[in-house]
């Protein structure tokens, strides 16, 4: 019988192709690590890994699939066993963008905790396909996400349409064309900004370049600063903040959507649906406040 901590400090020795890198990830000791791989050797009677240069035998690979499929779906149940167990006590793990947990989480977590307080809240601040891996692999409870496509074994539900706004002066009509436009943006490793620059035609702009940033805050500090015009989710905008720069809604400009993934057939525990029932009120006061406005 193979122990499942031998397969998991075997799996980390693979991945990180070092045992000293290894021995960290694990929080063990480099002997350690090579005892459990000694002892996984002896159990399956074969060498698993050649250590100079370090590569993965034949019988390694073929034991690294199988011993990463059998973690993920034990990881996987732990989680469901969780859910099942509507326990009052332990930790649910959120994976979500910055701009994404402040504008649309922070009450929602408010209440969670007073309903739940012997339940912690880990929040991983991610992007939408950060948020989408982690979910998958049952690293993270629940993802909230921009533009997630149905795709096994995620499940995706939308919470409301992403409206864009520009956000700065020099993009309105009449500005004139033959003057570069700075458009701050965020930077290319982000699923927001792949549907900007798919986007960016519908605006006929001739004559503008690029000034990237890391974040949606940094988008409104600089275009606030008069460095140009960020494009930026219309609910970005949605908590009071005192604003000199020019709002021009991009009506032209294609919606996406913002919701959360689970996994398929995942078990969500009573402590998360509550959770998602305060997320959703949250949008609707967000929306009726942005229509009196």
């Amino acid at each position: 019988m193979l122990d499942i901590h031998w397969l998991k400090t075997f799996v980390t020795l693979a991945e990180c192709k070092h045992f000293g890198k290894a021995a960290i990830a694990l929080h063990m000791t480099q002997p350690n690590v090579s005892l459990h791989l000694k002892q996984l050797e002896q159990a399956t009677s074969v060498k698993l890994i050649e250590r100079s240069p370090f590569h993965l035998t034949q019988a390694g690979e073929r034991l690294l699939e199988s011993s990463q499929r059998t973690l993920q779906e034990l990881q996987v149940c732990q989680a469901d066993l969780n859910a099942l167990n509507d326990l009052n006590k332990g930790t649910i793990t959120i994976a979500a963008s910055d701009i994404i947990s402040r504008m649309l989480l922070i009450e929602a977590f408010k209440l969670f905790k007073g309903e739940y307080p012997g339940i912690d809240i880990v929040l991983l601040n991610t992007t939408s396909s950060q948020a989408s891996e982690l979910v998958r692999n049952a690293e993270a409870d629940l993802g909230f996400v921009i533009s997630q496509k149905q795709t096994q074994p995620l499940h995706f539900v939308e919470l409301q349409q992403v409206k864009w706004v520009a956000l700065g002066f020099g993009f309105e009509r009449g500005t004139e064309q033959d003057k570069e436009l700075t458009l701050i943006l965020l930077g290319h490793d982000t699923r927001t900004r792949d549907l900007i620059d798919n986007a960016l035609p519908t605006l006929n702009l001739t004559n503008y370049r690029v000034m990237e940033v890391g974040s949606v805050d940094a988008q409104i500090d600089w275009a606030e600063a008069g460095f140009g015009v960020a494009i930026v989710p219309e609910f970005a905008l949605s908590t009071p903040r005192y604003l000199k720069s020019l709002v021009t809604p991009l009506a032209d400009f294609p919606t996406t959507e913002l919701g959360y993934i689970v996994r398929q057939n995942q078990i969500l525990s009573k402590a998360i649906k509550q959770l998602l029932h305060w997320v959703n009120q949250g949008i609707t006061l967000l929306q009726e406040n942005r229509n009196e406005y």
